[in-house]
């Protein structure tokens, strides 16, 4: 079966599961809003196949993930906003047109300047798209296109990066460095007031962080993947405690923290070695 017989069958599948009198009773129900969590969802265990290199099972969270849009483009159809087609066709010419150096003539001498064309392209996008909603009396701003909805990591990483464009940014690593130990001491100093004030700790934790992913930013990782990784070692290694403390006969609830401080360092280094 071709590619596009593929498609037209899965559309074909997506409208009978929408179907009022036989389609799924699920599927029908669902709304824009409460198919959401379910792209999220699958969206993440898109990652975590990448991360694993499951790549059998990432053609399948693929698949989960291509139903979410082919989902949204069956509501957007049936309430005559759009359909698959149109979302295709505009992914197409956007595709086109912020790579004039390949589907046209512009030619770039480095990755800088065709990143600074995309920009330039995005952002005449977003004023086009302002002047066709005869909204151009409200204020612009570079950060429009980043959504609100990111997860904070994501978001804050590009908010700086996006800011560092125009200027808004140290050019040295020693004043970022600064400015993480500066945000862990206001943090310490909330922390043991009496009484605490748990929204301005709140607050001074979110600053914390901020400053730690403009940290990496400057050391040139990506804050989502460095947590991530970190995240994933934390798991090994405390799933390879549980497996040393199950060969004592032991739960690792019976353990004391020294105890399990000690079953820590032997798993990092067991894995050093």
């Amino acid at each position: 079966m071709t590619t596009k017989n593929n498609i037209e069958q899965l559309l074909s599948i997506m409208a009978q599961l929408r179907d009022e009198e036989s389609g799924c009773p699920w599927d029908r129900k669902q709304t824009f809003d409460s198919i959401i969590p379910h792209t999220i969802e699958e969206t993440y265990e898109v990652v975590d196949a990448i991360h694993k290199k499951d790549w059998e099972n990432l053609k399948e969270e693929l698949g989960d993930l291509l139903f979410q849009v082919i989902f949204y483009a069956q509501m957007a159809r049936e309430d005559g906003l759009f359909d698959f087609s149109d979302v295709v066709d505009t992914l197409n010419e956007k595709l086109v047109r912020r790579h004039p150096h390949v589907f046209g003539d512009d030619e770039f001498a480095s990755e800088e300047e065709i990143t600074a064309n995309w920009d330039k392209v995005k952002q005449q996008e977003r004023l086009d798209k302002a002047s066709s909603e005869q909204d151009l009396s409200s204020q612009q701003s570079i950060l429009d296109s980043i959504p609100s909805a990111l997860p904070g990591l994501l978001r804050a990483n590009k908010l700086q990066k996006q800011c560092a464009k125009v200027g808004f940014d140290w050019d040295d690593l020693q004043p970022v460095a600064d400015k993480v130990n500066e945000e862990v001491a206001e943090v310490l100093e909330e922390a043991l007031k009496k009484p605490r004030n748990e929204a301005k700790l709140e607050e001074e934790l979110g600053d914390l962080l901020f400053a730690t992913v403009n940290f990496s930013r400057h050391l040139g990782k990506n804050p989502e993947q460095a947590l991530c990784k970190a995240n994933d070692k934390f798991e090994r290694r405390f799933r390879q405690i549980e497996a040393n403390v199950a060969k004592k006969n032991k739960k690792i609830e019976q353990c004391d923290l020294n105890e399990l401080d000690s079953e820590w360092e032997n798993v990092k280094r067991s894995e050093r070695n």
